[in-house]
């Protein structure tokens, strides 16, 4: 993923987020390329939104919530996965041309509402 992009991405989330999170860009490896941690968000945050953004990127799956859906009644697949993949909601793969670039993980609101906000970045990044 192009700095340019995740800084969009990153930009968009803190500009738009109701109340204090982290955001974690990610490339295809899972490692950093942009992030940002806004005041009053708690600490955990910071680590959440990374692995969020890191299984995204990492795994099958599109988001950290089509990743929970897939195993959710197989414990033993569950268990199986890298030790730092998460299944919490808010961590969201982006796509150029079909092609996986990275990821985006958000992390200090429900679930729902980080997934919400990563998803709008992403699509707000992406240009006309």
């Amino acid at each position: 993923m192009e700095l340019s992009r995740a800084w969009a991405i990153v930009e968009h989330v803190v500009d738009n987020a109701p109340a204090p999170v982290s955001v974690f860009v990610a490339d295809t490896h899972g490692e950093l390329v942009a992030a940002a941690t806004m005041d009053g968000a708690a600490p955990d945050t910071r680590l959440n939104a990374q692995r969020k953004a890191y299984t995204a990127a990492r795994s099958d799956a599109e988001s950290t919530r089509e990743l929970a859906e897939k195993v959710r009644d197989d414990a033993v697949e569950r268990a199986s996965f890298d030790p730092f993949f998460t299944f919490f909601l808010g961590g969201v793969a982006v796509f150029e041309h079909g092609l996986r670039v990275g990821a985006v993980g958000v992390s200090g609101l429900p679930g729902e509402d980080d997934e919400a906000l990563a998803l709008a970045a992403i699509e707000r990044s992406a240009g006309p």
